[in-house]
């Protein structure tokens, strides 16, 4: 893909310790890629810090939202910016460093011939580091279960780390998608299948943040079970 039409978006909530370096490997990675920071009004500052980032680079610019909303609504927001923008590759990164930003031209590349492009973690080739093992299981369990009950090849689908074409984002039904959590990116991973359009995987080491605390919690969880279960009966009665 073209990718100076290309734009990283990095939602954030008290990153203020993360989100310089993790741009900054963007660029590293892509020069001519832009950074969308979607920040959800982080008390620590890091929406304060990413605004003097954009002041002394074009390439960033800054989304403010007024509250912690979750982490799908923030990028739904970050995803309607870049389409009236008008970028063609959208990216979904973390803003803990966990993304390798090293991964990002592979994935372009095959945004080339592909719809969406996910950075694997359990397809051949991905891995994780320095992740507790609680972690690493919870994480293979819940995409092994929502493989198995929603009847799709791909591996990661709980993977935050993806590349979407634009034409990809509009042909889903982006007023629709519900959901907060980190089951959000089962869900589009599901909407993109479900309209007939391709998923590859790129297969990543994932790495464990060393500043910050994870957003992960039981609620999360509980929704993403709930939600995968619930898609699974309409799939099974549609079929």
């Amino acid at each position: 893909m073209e990718t100076a039409r290309a734009i990283v978006v990095i939602p954030t909530y008290n990153e203020a310790e993360n989100i310089a370096t993790v741009i900054s490997a963007v660029f590293a990675a892509v020069p001519t890629a832009s950074v969308l920071v979607v920040d959800d009004a982080s008390p620590d500052g890091t929406g304060r810090m990413a605004d003097e980032l954009a002041a002394g680079d074009p390439r960033v610019e800054v989304l403010h939202r007024t509250m912690r909303d979750g982490l799908g609504h923030a990028y739904l927001a970050g995803f309607t910016r870049a389409l009236e923008e008008g970028f063609e590759s959208i990216i979904e990164m973390d803003a803990d460093g966990s993304h390798p930003a090293s991964a990002l031209p592979a994935m372009l590349d095959s945004l080339a011939t592909h719809d969406l492009v996910i950075g694997s973690r359990w397809t051949p080739g991905g891995a994780v580091a320095n992740w507790p093992r609680h972690r690493e299981w919870l994480s293979r369990a819940a995409n092994t279960y929502a493989r198995l009950w929603l009847r799709i090849r791909v591996r990661d689908s709980t993977a935050g780390f993806r590349a979407f074409r634009a034409s990809t984002l509009r042909a889903i039904d982006l007023g629709h998608v519900e959901s907060r959590g980190y089951c959000f990116q089962i869900d589009m991973t599901l909407r993109v299948i479900d309209a007939g359009l391709s998923v590859a995987e790129v297969p990543i080491t994932f790495v464990d943040r060393v500043a910050g605390r994870s957003k992960m919690s039981g609620s999360i969880v509980v929704e993403a079970m709930l939600r995968v279960t619930g898609w699974g009966v309409r799939r099974l009665f549609r079929r």
